[in-house]
């Protein structure tokens, strides 16, 4: 669980993990920030995940942190207690990180059964899924393109209160390994599925809420700037009920001139959207369910934790659902 990652024997391994980190980072001419894979549900991703997140933070205060963060969903759950874990561990990123990819398990499955057309989704597969979007969003830090971004102007552009940096990811197009090369498709078709709930990496519904920003970034050969730019007017024509309207300018692309090796031409979405609300109160309910009864409490008492710690998290993830409820109206 949580604490035993975070506190007990997350706490005996550290400082090894924040050696090899600041070995890495000692080892480049200008690092930009730090990525973390993590998944929310368990003990070792969560606890030990957030304890590492905590500890970057500390030792390298002015990078950019980035967390591509797996939230429990309740169609798709292994562990009794990803609630806890989860509350747990969206209180350290709300205060520790800069950019938070939201992923859930539940769209994963659905993108691997749906979009991917595959029976019995395996870890791999979903992983692989994963793997697209995180090429995409890095891709402009790897590569030389018209319109460059990093993880710093992703942070500027999409950012606008410092607590609200849960992001809505999706990529375009979805395939199966080895299947890219199949897939054709026009700027317009990449653009419109990129927008698709369909592929959206959390279980979220667009309408819930409105979008504060966007970023889309599209990566292939001589794409031409002004067929994207027209694209994106378009979007922000079509969409402005969608869209604050106290964001000008919300929509931001970026072009990467160099295609991923599977497929000529795709796109990656990137928007910090008020209805990611939704991911939390889903957690935060079933939080309220359980620590009602004080089911389980004990596993983490017995680690050293106490009932005061577990409020004033829930609390938190709380507000920032608030917030994001302020934001929309």
């Amino acid at each position: 669980n949580w604490a035993k990652g975070h506190y007990t024997e997350g706490a005996q391994l550290i400082e090894e993990c924040v050696e090899v980190v600041r070995r890495e980072a000692e080892s480049c001419d200008a690092p930009q920030g730090f990525q973390i894979t993590q998944s929310l549900g368990g003990g070792t991703g969560s606890g030990l995940g957030t304890l590492l997140l905590n500890r970057i933070r500390d030792g390298f205060p002015d990078r950019i942190t980035a967390t591509y963060s797996v939230y429990p969903s309740p169609k798709v759950s292994d562990v009794v207690v990803e609630p806890y874990n989860a509350t747990l561990s969206i209180h350290q990123i709300i205060e520790n990180g800069d950019e938070t990819f939201v992923i859930d398990n539940e769209a994963l499955y659905n993108i691997s059964h749906n979009v991917l057309k595959q029976a019995q989704p395996k870890y791999k597969e979903l992983n692989w899924v994963i793997s697209l979007v995180m090429a995409g969003i890095t891709s402009s830090l790897r590569f030389p393109g018209k319109l460059n971004g990093d993880l710093r102007k992703m942070a500027v552009n999409l950012v606008p209160f410092p607590r609200l940096h849960f992001f809505l990811i999706a990529q375009s197009p979805l395939f199966a390994p080895g299947e890219g090369a199949k897939v054709k498709l026009t700027i317009q078709e990449i653009t419109d599925q990129m927008w698709s709930s369909r592929n959206f990496m959390a279980n979220v519904v667009p309408g819930d809420g409105k979008y504060l920003s966007a970023s889309l970034a599209y990566r292939g050969e001589n794409i031409p700037s002004q067929e994207v730019d027209g694209i994106v007017k378009s979007i922000q024509e079509k969409m402005a009920e969608d869209f604050v309207n106290w964001i000008p300018n919300n929509i931001k692309s970026s072009i990467i001139s160099v295609p991923p090796e599977d497929t000529p031409l795709s796109g990656t979405f990137v928007a910090n959207t008020t209805a990611i609300k939704g991911v939390f109160q889903r957690i935060s309910s079933a939080f309220a369910r359980m620590y009602k009864r004080k089911a389980f409490l004990h596993w983490y008492k017995g680690e050293g934790m106490d009932e005061m710690e577990f409020e004033e998290n829930d609390k938190n993830v709380r507000d920032l659902v608030t917030e994001y409820q302020d934001k929309q109206d």
